[in-house]
């Protein structure tokens, strides 16, 4: 039977490494949200602003580009923490995930702060004929997610592809002599 070393890190630092990641992957994923996102375009006339047909299909890009950016990040991150942290037992799956919820929270903050910018004023202060972009905004929380279900996806698959099907002692003490004395 094989023997896993006791992971070398103390849970503490290896959740404070978790959430450094997430945060910092959710920064730079609320800043790509917010520079990628296609965003409608409202034509200004006499009575406000309207989206045209083709304007119209563009409403919903901000949330796809955010359950993109966020679904890639859970994946690939989500993947790399859970790797990193398969020996420390089933207990690593939900922290991986909950340290993507995390990411999802921050770059939607991130977003939000760089991007958001209310119609209404800019409406008021418009010329017929001016384009005014649409808001940075989700339409709903279901693209948060998405950063959720890559970093659960990924963690099942490494757990998967690495199951064991006999356990693993996790010390250095031999197995056989946990379970009963030696036969002499």
């Amino acid at each position: 039977m094989p023997v896993v070393q006791e992971p070398k890190l103390p849970w503490g630092k290896a959740i404070a490494v978790i959430v450094a990641a997430f945060l910092v992957a959710g920064v730079i994923g609320g800043w790509a949200w917010q520079q990628f996102a296609p965003l409608a375009q409202y034509t200004v006339d006499e009575n406000g602003g309207s989206l045209g047909e083709e304007q119209m299909t563009k409403v919903f890009g901000p949330d796809g580009a955010f359950t993109s950016i966020g679904f890639l990040a859970g994946l690939v991150l989500g993947g790399l923490l859970f790797w990193w942290l398969r020996n420390y037992g089933p207990w690593s799956v939900g922290i991986v995930v909950l340290g993507s919820a995390l990411g999802a929270g921050i770059a939607w903050g991130v977003g939000m702060l760089l991007g958001h910018d209310p119609l209404q004023p800019r409406l008021e202060t418009a010329r017929p004929g001016d384009l005014l972009a649409a808001p940075l905004e989700l339409h709903t929380w279901t693209p948060l997610a998405s950063w959720l279900v890559g970093a659960a996806l990924a963690s099942a698959i490494i757990a998967a592809l690495t199951w064991r099907s006999e356990p693993i002692a996790t010390g250095s003490t031999p197995a056989a002599s946990e379970s009963s004395p030696q036969v002499h």
